[in-house]
């Protein structure tokens, strides 16, 4: 019987998964919207006429009751980015107020009751990922690890241990080593981009490691819908355009724009301050209807439906050279062909962190390309071809794998959980 529980805890999905000997497997969620073994990072509310005041879904099942109940239901997604900023304090949410930890605990709680007995009560640890850095501006790491902790211990289990999400999925990919080696893993998430450096080594029959070093930097997938966005659907919905104050013409703010392409903002947008000035701002603006598409897209939540059109878009980026973007609620105007080059042009800023990310990491570890005997590339971003070239250039494509990009960091967690030396492979 499995005695730990791995939690991928991602900003876009999330995983449970137990470990039995050496074979691992997703616990399976059944919700009102089916059985997954992954489940969506989100969270809705509904008010409901029944015992209970409110109706709480997370993962698909979350999405499905956002889609059936248009403007009667709140719904969130994105949450992990929350972590660790200092300025997040809480949402209300049909006039209460949930700070993250609530957050965290609601959408837990509910893949707890889809998952059924498979989250066992005899579970004596969970072993949670975190990133080797929390996503956002200034990120608090200690204020995040606070946050999830307090999160989690609602739910009693006996030892909360956290493994940064890199080391979990070079342990998944570990199990396939045949021989000793050293391994770089590069965890592309929707907030992180996360790596580490690790010797991995077979003493009687028994996997060990060193862990050498580790790096990591906040952006990654989100970060690259948010160029597509900020080219193609801003500029539709006033970006750039001027309104008149007194005897001055001066820009619409762009920090509207900013909340508006990342998901986790979106979500609270409409509660803002910005948005009762972005609403003013449609009297004096010289291009009225483009500022009246935004207001619309925010009060009619097409947060979600554009986030489906802009990943899809992104997505078939990665497999041909030319795809096209259609938002329906911005009508024909949104329809335009995006080229992959222009994209890589988008994320040119992007993916120059990310290298300097991992530049970093083999800096100040010493250790010279030459010396990584296999790179293993997991998270949805690995598939992004200018994301892939940066590893191909550095370290030759003979060395490169990839695969379980949804479930290598919580299978990895959950096998380092039945270990009784999972000291030396948590996060200090």
């Amino acid at each position: 019987m499995a005695s730990a529980l791995g939690l991928d805890f991602g900003t876009t999905n999330s995983v449970l998964a137990v470990a039995e000997g050496a074979s691992t497997r997703s616990v399976i969620m059944e919700s009102p919207a089916g059985k997954a073994g992954t489940t969506r990072t989100a969270i809705s509310f509904l008010k409901n006429s029944g015992p209970l005041p409110m109706r709480i879904e997370a993962g698909q099942a979350a999405i499905r009751e956002f889609i059936d109940n248009p403007g009667e239901c709140r719904f969130l997604q994105s949450i992990k980015t929350f972590a660790a900023s200092a300025l997040f304090q809480g949402t209300l949410v049909f006039a209460k107020r949930y700070d993250f930890e609530d957050l965290m605990h609601g959408f837990l709680d509910r893949l707890r009751e889809y998952a059924g007995g498979e989250w066992s009560d005899s579970f004596r640890r969970i072993v949670v990922g975190r990133p080797v850095q929390f996503a956002g501006a200034n990120p608090d790491e200690t204020l995040a690890i606070e946050r999830y902790n307090r999160a989690l211990l609602r739910f009693g289990f006996p030892e909360v241990h956290f493994v940064y999400e890199p080391v979990a999925a070079a342990f998944y990919f570990a199990q396939k080593l045949e021989r000793d080696a050293t391994v770089l893993v590069a965890d592309f998430g929707g907030g992180t981009t996360d790596y580490s450096i690790i010797r991995f080594e077979c003493e009687a029959g028994r996997l060990t490691a060193r862990p050498i070093g580790h790096s990591g930097v906040g952006i990654a997938g989100d970060h690259f819908d948010f160029r597509i966005i900020d080219n193609i659907v801003s500029p539709l919905i006033g970006k750039g355009s001027l309104f008149r104050s007194f005897d001055k013409l001066l820009e619409v703010p762009s920090s509207y724009y900013a909340n508006f392409g990342r998901w986790n903002q979106l979500s609270i947008f409409k509660t803002l301050r910005d948005f009762t000035e972005l609403r003013k701002l449609v009297r004096s603006s010289l291009e009225p209807e483009k500022l009246e598409a935004f207001v619309d897209l925010v009060e009619h939540d097409e947060g979600y439906p554009l986030y489906q059109a802009v990943s899809a878009t992104k997505m078939r980026l990665s497999l041909d050279e030319e795809t096209e973007f259609y938002f329906p609620p911005l009508g024909e105007r949104s329809r335009r062909m995006v080229r992959r080059k222009d994209f890589e042009d988008w994320i040119a800023p992007d993916l120059a962190r990310i290298e300097e990310a991992l530049d970093t990491v083999l800096a100040k570890t010493a250790t010279p390309p030459g010396e990584i005997d296999r790179i293993f590339l997991t998270g949805g971003t690995s598939f992004v071809p200018a994301v892939r070239r940066l590893f191909e250039i550095r370290f030759g494509e003979e060395r490169i794998e990839c695969g379980g990009e949804l479930l290598s960091i919580a299978h990895g967690l959950a096998l380092i959980g039945e270990r009784d030396d999972i000291a030396t492979w948590t996060a200090h």
